[in-house]
């Protein structure tokens, strides 16, 4: 589930959520009393908590600004994400994705985060959505 330009990141949240077969959704988290999580449930808090990250050049969230190419949960609540940056030369390289998974460790039910840094595609501003678009003045 690689993500290539998306217009917008509705699309790919929606994207995200149709992929992820309605018996599959549901998983058991350790440590929760045996509760059973919705895999879209804690992919939506994933994503919140991704709008909390910023790349201090740019006011816009990584999330609107098309840094996250995947999300995935297995069943055990491990979570990988694969993102980018803007450039390979970006000053926060070597802390902003620690942030991301120093911020995604910290919602309760997830029990591992693996932040993969891709350069593949290379970002580009198509891969902002219209939210980030709008916020930067480029419409």
């Amino acid at each position: 589930m690689f993500f290539k330009k998306e217009k917008n990141q509705k699309e790919l949240q929606d994207k995200i959520q149709n992929e992820v077969p309605a018996k599959e959704n549901e998983i058991s988290v350790a440590g929760t009393n045996n509760q059973k999580l919705d895999k879209q449930e804690l992919e939506e808090k994933i994503i919140q908590v991704l709008k909390t990250c910023y790349d201090p050049e740019i006011p816009v969230d990584i999330f609107e600004l098309g840094l996250i190419y995947e999300i995935k949960i297995d069943d055990e609540a491990n979570v990988n994400i694969k993102m980018t940056l803007t450039s390979p030369a970006c000053p926060v390289a070597g802390s902003l994705p620690g942030e991301v998974e120093t911020k995604i460790k910290s919602v309760e039910e997830i029990k591992s985060v693996n932040i993969e840094l891709v350069w593949n595609p290379p970002w580009d501003r198509d891969m902002m959505s219209d939210v980030a678009k709008v916020e930067l003045g480029m419409y």
